[in-house]
């Protein structure tokens, strides 16, 4: 099936598209997450949508026309604007990671990423991370995300699949995160 699916940058042509991606995921996330009595993560307008296609970077999964799955990197300029982000930029400054120490000059926040249920487990997640990865790498050696702790799946995806480092462990408005590091390229190194 990967053979059939594509993975391109997003246009804005895309953006109601991955607003409907989104809500469809979303809703399966708080449905598991209510079930944790915990809250889930956050939402994002067509608005925002569109800043981040055409200002950041977005990577669709698209198959026959259908956007499958996305991923969104952006710079820490559109993502300082929630509390959790400020939180996480003001700890950047205490981690060295390999030789760096991270800042919002040399890294962007990565995610979220959505793939839809039924496409899960086929390869998609790996390419839309490794697709990110190679358009970020041309302008910042490192993306960070930050993952609960309760999200096990999450976790091991970005861990196993995506090549994530753990570099931190944070906590925010009761909840607690991982923080993780991948570098985009071996000749930041």
């Amino acid at each position: 099936m990967m053979n059939s699916i594509k993975i391109r940058l997003a246009t804005v042509q895309d953006v109601a598209a991955l607003a409907v991606l989104e809500q469809s995921q979303q809703q399966d996330e708080l449905a598991i997450e209510q079930r944790n009595n915990s809250l889930a993560g956050q939402s994002f307008s067509q608005g925002d949508l569109t800043c981040l296609v055409t200002q950041h970077w977005v990577v669709v999964a698209e198959l026959d026309g259908d956007i499958i799955g996305y991923v969104i990197a952006g710079r820490w300029s559109f993502f300082k604007q929630w509390p959790i982000y400020r939180n996480l930029l003001n700890r950047l400054p205490r981690i060295d990671y390999e030789k760096a120490k991270l800042s919002e000059r040399n890294c962007c926040q990565y995610g979220p990423i959505w793939i839809a249920s039924e496409y899960r487990g086929q390869g998609i997640f790996e390419a839309l991370v490794q697709f990110v990865k190679k358009s970020v790498a041309k302008e910042l050696p490192y993306m960070v995300t930050f993952i609960a702790e309760d999200n096990a799946g999450s976790f091991a995806a970005h861990t196993r699949k995506g090549g994530m480092q753990v570099v931190d462990f944070i906590s925010f408005d009761d909840r607690d995160y991982y923080l993780l590091v991948l570098p985009t390229s071996d000749s930041f190194f």
